[in-house]
């Protein structure tokens, strides 16, 4: 397996299972409700609003990949649209995971000597760094998504009153 296998692996661990954490984005996304998703704690993200953030970083990335552009702006990258239903909810799931894999399947492909390219332009970085660093963002609010669902959980169970 070459790094690029590798780092494919990686990535595609942190969204459907295997990996070093025992935890991925998928499994702990598969009971959360729309109404949950789009639940507001203090000045938390909504799981909705996280799911569509990793997503945005992911989508750059394939667009990298495909066309060798990237056309991302930090600013937009939490401009999640409305969640009203199951169905807007699912259609985000569904979106995240078939970009995920998508993103798996072009990394696994990519020449191993691309990894120390130039990612578009120099200032940010290289291949490597940048597919390494969705990887690394995408553990990071996977964290946040399974405290705010803890939290939730625990408002759910308390006895009203």
């Amino acid at each position: 397996m070459n790094l690029s296998q590798h780092i494919a692996k990686q990535f595609n661990e942190i969204y459907f299972g295997g990996n070093w954490t025992d935890s991925n984005i998928k499994d702990n996304l598969k009971n959360v409700t729309w109404q949950q998703a789009t639940t507001k704690i203090d000045d938390l993200n909504t799981i909705a609003s996280l799911v569509f953030h990793m997503n945005y970083y992911v989508r750059a990335g394939l667009e990298v990949l495909l066309n060798n552009t990237l056309n991302a702006h930090d600013k937009l990258s939490f401009d999640c649209p409305a969640i009203n239903n199951e169905n807007d909810w699912e259609e985000l799931l569904k979106k995240s995971f078939n970009d995920a894999e998508l993103l798996t399947t072009l990394i696994e492909k990519l020449p191993e000597i691309k990894l120390a390219d130039i990612f578009i332009q120099e200032k940010y970085g290289n291949y490597y760094r940048n597919l390494n660093g969705i990887i690394q963002h995408c553990h990071y609010h996977l964290g946040q998504i399974v405290i705010i669902k803890k939290i939730l959980e625990q408002r759910s169970s308390k006895p009203a009153g």
